[in-house]
């Protein structure tokens, strides 16, 4: 099994007619993602790799049975095309845009709540069940099947810690990257709770960094719910206070959203926190 993606889920691409949405498509339809539909207005009827497009999501979510929807598009379109895929009926939604208006983040935040969609993103690299199917970034000469659930804030550190994890024969069986903004769709507590329903997942690893209070609501969430060991690596161990630094989710107020508070709540709630990438799996495999 798997969380939120897997070989039969059927997957809408909205903007698939641009650069990075054909290339894309292309991508997830080799890696053996079930990609059933893209949509682009005024592109009705044609189709990129074997995939058909439609004007609008409730077209092709009427015609293919699209249950999840990625899409790749610019900031300014994304709103309108995250109530246009609630509308439609979509269940699951991944935006990977950057640079997401915070204004139009609460509105969305708050359309996504009342209409039960999960929404993965912004400013994120997307899910990859390995060898089953993916949306996003994620490839295979990172992740591989496994049992071991990832949860990402970063892309590029999750790169990285999959890559490590692969070098000493730990596989993965979901990875999801939630972004680092600090108005999102699913956070780490999210995503925990369906890992500690997954039997094919053994084991959870956390990415986190500093800024937010995303690792310390996690942190309760363990504490009180927990079923499965956690292991998480925080980046910023070696920012010096007061430093401001530019990720769009490094808030700290007061004393919540350091390094040392994450770290401290995490280990307080049984959670075995790496100090280096390297270190993550000699805690994963103890």
């Amino acid at each position: 099994m798997s969380i939120l993606l897997d070989r039969k889920t059927r997957v809408c691409l909205q903007g698939i007619t641009g650069p990075m949405g054909r290339f894309q498509a292309e991508e997830m339809r080799s890696y053996g993602t079930d990609l059933v539909a893209g949509v682009s207005p005024g592109r009705g009827g044609d189709s990129i790799a074997g995939v058909p497009i439609f004007d609008t999501m409730e077209k092709a979510v009427r015609a293919t049975g699209a249950e999840m929807t990625i899409m790749f598009l610019a900031a300014a379109r994304v709103k309108d095309a995250i109530f246009e895929a609630i509308s439609a009926g979509i269940r699951s939604i991944v935006c990977v845009a950057e640079f997401m208006p915070v204004h139009d983040m609460v509105v969305i935040k708050r359309r996504v709540s009342e209409s039960k969609v999960r929404l993965i993103g912004p400013n994120c690299s997307g899910i990859i069940t390995p060898g089953e199917a993916k949306v996003g970034f994620y490839s295979a000469e990172v992740a591989v099947p496994g049992d071991v659930g990832v949860i990402a804030k970063s892309g590029t550190l999750s790169y990285i810690a999959l890559l490590e994890l692969k070098r000493r024969g730990i596989g993965t069986s979901t990875v999801v990257g939630i972004g680092g903004d600090e108005i999102k769709g699913m956070d780490f507590a999210d995503c925990l709770e369906l890992f500690n329903d997954d039997p094919a997942t053994r084991a959870v690893l956390m990415i986190g960094e500093v800024g937010g209070r995303d690792e310390e609501v996690a942190a309760e969430y363990v504490r009180r719910h927990g079923k499965k060991p956690v292991v998480a690596f925080i980046a910023g161990r070696t920012i010096p206070p007061g430093r401001a630094i530019g990720h769009a989710g490094a808030f700290i107020i007061g004393s919540k959203g350091t390094y040392g508070s994450k770290v401290t709540a995490l280990r307080e709630a049984g959670v075995r926190v790496a100090e280096t990438v390297e270190h993550i799996p000699d805690l994963l495999i103890s």
